[in-house]
């Protein structure tokens, strides 16, 4: 394993433990530098390919799937083990679907019913992006929806 930091090295396993949930190994290093940092090892049960609403076909990744919620809860109450737990559901969520090309409609619907039930704020920061709000209106129309939907 390469060192984050130094981008080269040797590295050794420290520890070694399995997450929670056990969907994972955790694992911690050590680099040569000093430098200590942690690592997770899953299973991957096939290759998936998300298909964009342009046609275009990309594999998934959990990293980029793991960026865009991080980004969405930013400066939020949320610890990291929920947010990983949250992320490896959707990941396992999508990889049970039997299917090997998802839409990026199917993973975005996913994350933001996980998300509304997780963390509003969280919903409606994803939801601007994903949902590509243009306008003031656009925001303010989506905002009421949830609200009615609420007092319902």
């Amino acid at each position: 394993m390469i060192c984050p930091c130094e981008k080269k090295g040797e590295t050794s396993v420290v520890d070694s433990r399995p997450t929670e949930d056990g969907t994972a190994i955790r694992r911690r290093r050590l680099c040569e530098c000093g430098e200590r940092f942690t690592t997770f090892e899953r299973v991957q049960f096939r290759e998936l390919t998300v298909v964009k609403k342009s046609g275009r076909k990309s594999a998934f990744d959990r990293e980029k799937l793991s960026k865009s919620i991080y980004i969405a809860l930013k400066k939020r109450p949320i610890d990291t083990d929920t947010v990983e737990k949250f992320i490896t559901k959707i990941s396992r969520a999508l990889e049970e679907l039997g299917q090997s090309e998802i839409s990026s409609n199917t993973v975005g619907t996913m994350v933001m019913d996980g998300l509304k039930e997780l963390d509003p704020v969280a919903y409606v920061r994803f939801a601007s992006v994903y949902r590509n709000f243009r306008e003031e209106k656009d925001f303010v129309q989506f905002v009421d929806k949830i609200n009615v939907i609420k007092n319902k």
